[in-house]
């Protein structure tokens, strides 16, 4: 399987509804897991019972008490976020992650990064690099606007879906 295919692969699964993805081809095994992974297994965490305090002997509880007591709050499971763009409350526009990788602003270290603070940038654009399993992914800008906020330090681990830079759309 070629690097195009996986990456094929890759945006594919990102637009479905598939959690998890495993394929074997002989000595070859490729396994994604997307946001929805994630979001599964959170929704499927049991609940610890909330600790009450046992009633004294011989005077009943206050009825306010026992309702306020039993009534829990109920957390409701956070709602798929769409792999597009959207707006963060200064009106920006987020550029995510595509993948799990290491992120780099620049091609190598002796070049300047892809992309500055104030910067113009198209869609299609080189924003930065993005290594995973020792293949160097550029990652192109899907908006157009001007960087307003750098997210992540350079060499640092990033999560699928995390937001690298803020754009403010032209």
């Amino acid at each position: 399987m070629t690097f195009q295919e996986i990456q094929e692969l890759i945006r594919l699964l990102n637009k479905s509804n598939l959690a998890e993805f495993k394929m074997e081809d002989g000595d070859f095994k490729l396994s994604i897991r997307t946001a929805l992974y994630r979001e599964t297994k959170a929704t499927h965490t049991v609940a610890a019972p909330i600790p009450q305090a046992a009633p004294v002997l011989g005077s009943p509880a206050p009825a306010s008490t026992v309702a306020a007591a039993s009534a829990a709050p109920v957390e409701k499971p956070a709602e798929a976020s769409p792999k597009a763009e959207k707006p963060v409350a200064q009106g920006y526009l987020e550029i995510k992650s595509p993948m799990v990788g290491t992120f780099y602003r620049a091609a190598n270290p002796e070049k300047p990064p892809c992309v500055e603070v104030g910067q113009k940038v198209k869609k299609g654009d080189v924003v930065c690099i993005i290594e995973a399993m020792k293949l160097f992914n550029e990652i192109e800008s899907e908006i157009s606007g001007t960087i307003v906020k750098v997210m992540v330090d350079n060499a640092l681990p990033v999560e699928y879906d995390q937001v690298l830079f803020l754009v403010e759309p032209d």
